[in-house]
């Protein structure tokens, strides 16, 4: 087996709190055992365009408690091409790298499995907003935007308290209903609509209705993107009920701001674990977390495998809502 003497490390996909805590472990775990580290930035499009630069321990000094990605990341059509890989591993072997450690999500996973095949060893750390990763019970950053989700919830209650009126939150989940259902639960939400569950509008305004009888003048309805616009599902209930309705979309501030603890002890489990496990010979593997443990998972397996459907989570928000 080779020894690794050189590694690169990259974010990529859409940004989530805690990158920079899992970039700060690679460089200091590497560091530490005598292994050189190139910063690859913005992803899969610097590892074609040969933006690097060579990290030391200082270089992640006061990082671990921002937000974002201090290497940047972007997406990238062409390294979807065998053209824009060759080029990628042209640019591994002009700097001698002899690993590569990805941080992100299924797409970043996808990539870093096509170079596996050509011969580079990879790692995956998994980090992701949404929590759809299999092989993990948690993924970096999810937990910082859980956080902040719930924080505007409690906040829009109040006003929805005070006005008597139903308000529609739109947070992100194109496919994954995972914020929308736990910050739902959470916060105390009437509703949920998510991708993951199939769900009716004329269900939905006719519980409304039926609630208003009783005495009930006041709801929240979290909507996860993937499941329909904000706009569309408060215009519908607006027409079926005749109830005045707002609407709220929280976007892009669910990526930001300082990651939790969580997150921050997260990152930095798995930055670490994934050096270790190049050094030790693996390859083609994403370590998470699973029961508090740390565990490695086959990359194609961690964008393959389809994850719980929340079944269980949800039918208790429909027991605690009444």
């Amino acid at each position: 087996m080779k020894k690794i003497k050189t590694i690169g490390v990259l974010t990529s996909g859409g940004d989530s709190a805690g990158m920079n805590a899992a970039v700060r472990s690679v460089v200091r775990t590497a560091t530490y055992h005598g292994i050189k580290v190139f910063a690859i930035m913005r992803g899969y499009e610097g590892l074609i365009k040969d933006e690097m630069m060579e990290f030391t321990r200082r270089s992640v000094s006061n990082i671990i408690n921002l937000g974002g990605t201090v290497l940047k990341t972007a997406r990238s059509k062409e390294f979807m091409t065998k053209k824009g890989q060759h080029k990628a591993l042209r640019n591994l072997k002009k700097h001698k790298i002899d690993a590569l450690v990805v941080i992100g999500g299924d797409g970043s996973f996808r990539g870093a499995h096509e170079l596996c095949k050509q011969g580079i060893r990879c790692i995956g750390v998994p980090a992701t907003i949404d929590n759809d990763v299999a092989g993990t019970d948690f993924t970096i950053g999810s937990n910082t935007a859980l956080e902040v989700v719930l924080d505007a919830v409690d906040k829009i209650r109040d006003t929805v308290t005070s006005l008597e009126r139903i308000f529609v939150v739109e947070v992100m989940g194109r496919e994954c209903g995972y914020l929308a259902l736990r910050a739902a639960l959470a916060g105390g939400a009437e509703e949920v609509l998510m991708p993951d569950i199939k769900f009716d509008m004329n269900d939905v305004c006719k519980e409304i209705r039926t609630a208003r009888k009783k005495g009930k003048v006041s709801w929240i309805i979290i909507v996860a993107e993937g499941a329909g616009k904000a706009e569309n599902v408060a215009r519908i209930i607006s027409k079926k009920t005749g109830f005045e309705t707002r609407v709220t979309v929280l976007g892009h501030i669910q990526r930001g701001g300082r990651p939790s603890v969580i997150d921050r002890l997260l990152a930095s489990r798995l930055g670490a674990e994934a050096v270790m496990r190049l050094m030790n010979g693996e390859s083609d593997k994403m370590v998470g977390i699973v029961a508090e443990g740390v565990r490695a998972t086959d990359l194609c397996c961690s964008f393959k495998a389809n994850r719980d459907r929340d079944a269980g989570l949800y039918k208790l928000l429909k027991i605690l809502e009444t």
